[in-house]
């Protein structure tokens, strides 16, 4: 019996066809991976402000929430100094400015709970906020500063031109902290997505 595998011509056609697909699915493996990246970026902050609220009701103490640059993205460290546009983070009782690698502590400045390193998982992306620090009361309020609280963090992808399913947090006065998408129309008044009228 006569065995017969492929020919050159076969394979050569099936690898141009394979090449071609790959090609056309690359774009949306791209957009998928960095519209992953969005959400991992944003569930760490939310989760990060509502670490922060939490920890100020069990503590019952002021506690606050900080955004911080780093020069290395992917590792907390003394270079560490307050920003509006990064996803590094810092939960303490006083600013971390130039004491991020401290070790977490109950009487030692800035009496760090928690930190995270944007690059930890949420790199890659472009975050905004209004401000760089909130602080919660006992009661998990937000507590009003003359210089202002982060009230709402934008992040983004990016590249220009691509369609990115951007997101967006939100921090009321009370201490709600919810996630929403920006991108949906204000008539959609009954998506879960839909930000809040205020937000900007």
């Amino acid at each position: 019996m006569k065995q017969r595998g492929f020919t050159i011509v076969e394979l050569a056609v099936t690898i141009a066809v394979l090449a071609l697909i790959l090609a056309l699915a690359m774009p949306s493996i791209g957009t998928w991976m960095d519209n992953s990246r969005i959400r991992n970026a944003t569930e760490s902050l939310q989760n990060g402000l509502l670490a922060a609220r939490s920890e100020a009701i069990r503590r019952n103490q002021n506690i606050s929430f900080f955004l911080v640059s780093l020069n290395d993205s992917g590792a907390m460290d003394n270079s560490c100094a307050l920003s509006t546009e990064s996803g590094s983070w810092v939960i303490s009782v006083t600013s971390p400015a130039g004491k991020c690698a401290s070790a977490a502590s109950t009487t030692d400045a800035p009496m760090i709970v928690e930190t995270r390193a944007a690059g930890d998982g949420g790199g890659g992306v472009k975050v905004t906020a209004d401000n760089s620090s909130v602080t919660f009361n006992s009661f998990g309020r937000v507590v009003s500063a003359a210089a202002g609280s982060i009230t709402q963090i934008d992040v983004t992808g990016l590249r220009d031109g691509t369609r990115y399913r951007n997101l967006r947090v939100n921090l009321t006065a009370s201490g709600a902290v919810r996630m929403c998408d920006p991108s949906v129309p204000s008539t959609a008044t009954t998506d879960p997505r839909l930000c809040p009228a205020e937000s900007k």
